[in-house]
């Protein structure tokens, strides 16, 4: 197959291509320098012949949003749906990467697939539209993977932050009233090439780690790893920190698309966090 990777050069991006030539894959990589995704005759020109389209560039400046909705919009909402409609005038597959964001964070158990979206941010609100419009243009050719609390080697993340702010401040202060999956973007990269080569069904599906854990959970284990006491962690509610996007409070993506599957989602984000640690806190 020939693959074709938007947003490149990002955390997933750069994993998933990675991961797609070690496995001798044909992969176009194509970063924000080389393909602009509101620039529809551009993705056009690039599409053909390609047989997997995975996109993974965003706008993900989530506060920036709330000033600039419209600009995010054009990168979350148009430009999906451009790429939705090439791939399918020139019999590509879609896969369109997503967030817990499309929801308010308001459930107390894990959102299944299937469940109402009801974004409260301006970058919710603009992936939304981007899941509407993939499902609209590539209904019967589409794989729609929301994932969320991403960290991985490629860029900046939660973890080489808290362990940087830790390491030269000696305290370090993390919500600990909200609730998600760290997710390793390697896990997900793995999980869309078992997808693409199970031949799964058109559908939407959650690439998140299993079980759930605070912010202050998570920055506690990154400080344990990193070698430091986690003790310097102190918790503090959501109201510290008044940011001009509201955070999900419950951000937990169930996984029942996988059993009916019947594939392995991916592990516990503890046991995913002590085997990423090396590769993500090495240049912390």
């Amino acid at each position: 197959m020939r693959w074709l990777v938007t947003g490149s050069n990002g955390m997933l991006g750069a994993d998933l291509v990675s991961l797609l030539r070690s496995l001798g894959e044909s992969v176009t990589a194509a970063d924000r320098r080389t393909l602009d995704v509101t620039d529809r005759e551009a993705i056009e020109a690039l599409v053909p012949g390609h047989h997997v389209v995975v996109n993974t560039a965003a706008w993900t400046a989530v506060d920036d949003a709330e000033e600039h909705e419209a600009a995010a919009t054009a990168v979350n909402g148009e430009g999906p749906r451009f790429l939705a409609t090439s791939a399918r005038e020139h019999g590509a597959r879609l896969v369109q990467i997503s967030t817990d964001y499309v929801f308010d964070g308001s459930a107390t158990t894990p959102y299944p697939e299937d469940a109402v979206t009801r974004p409260a941010s301006a970058y919710g609100r603009s992936k939304a539209a981007g899941e509407h419009a993939v499902r609209k243009e590539l209904p019967g050719g589409h794989l729609l993977v929301r994932t969320a609390w991403l960290f991985g080697a490629h860029g900046r993340c939660f973890p080489k932050t808290i362990a940087a702010l830790a390491r030269t401040r000696g305290e370090v202060s993390v919500v600990d009233d909200q609730v998600g999956q760290p997710t390793w973007t390697a896990d997900v990269a793995a999980l869309i090439v078992r997808l693409v080569r199970s031949d799964a069904p058109a559908g939407t599906y959650h690439a998140t780690s299993s079980g759930q854990c605070s912010w202050f959970d998570f920055a506690r284990a990154v400080v344990l790893s990193a070698g430091l006491d986690p003790a310097v962690v102190r918790p503090v509610s959501s109201d510290a920190f008044v940011r001009p996007a509201p955070r999900p409070a419950y951000s937990v993506l169930g996984h029942d698309a996988f059993a009916r599957l019947d594939l392995e989602p991916i592990g516990s984000w503890e046991e995913r966090w002590a085997a990423a640690a090396g590769s993500v806190l090495a240049e912390s």
